[in-house]
């Protein structure tokens, strides 16, 4: 709707070719913050909502090296981590980078 827009703000949702998954908790603030960032960046990502489910949560630890915050984010199914990390590689130019690599 607004995609006028995008060279102006500097996005460049066309290019992101990565599959983005990302293990969220409908409250938490960090899993809104990272989510806002993917939108941002014009990115598309599965969203797995684990609210309370125990079984999806231990799946999510088992995937993310143990660790069971949320948010857990995968970017072409290599754990990139949580909120903080996202950030971080966004700080350091890294994340664009890693948008727009296709899965393989």
């Amino acid at each position: 709707m607004f995609d006028f827009l995008n060279p102006l703000l500097k996005r460049h949702p066309e290019r992101i070719k990565a599959d983005i998954e990302i293990y969220t908790w409908a409250t938490c603030p960090f899993c809104i913050r990272a989510k806002l960032l993917l939108w941002w960046k014009g990115a598309n990502f599965t969203e797995y909502k684990i609210d309370g489910d125990e079984t999806a949560r231990n799946n999510m630890a088992q995937r993310a090296n143990g660790s069971r915050t949320v948010p857990q984010i995968f970017v072409n199914d290599r754990h990139i981590g949580g909120c903080d990390d996202l950030y971080n590689l966004d700080a350091k130019d890294e994340l664009d980078t890693l948008l727009v690599q296709p899965s393989t």
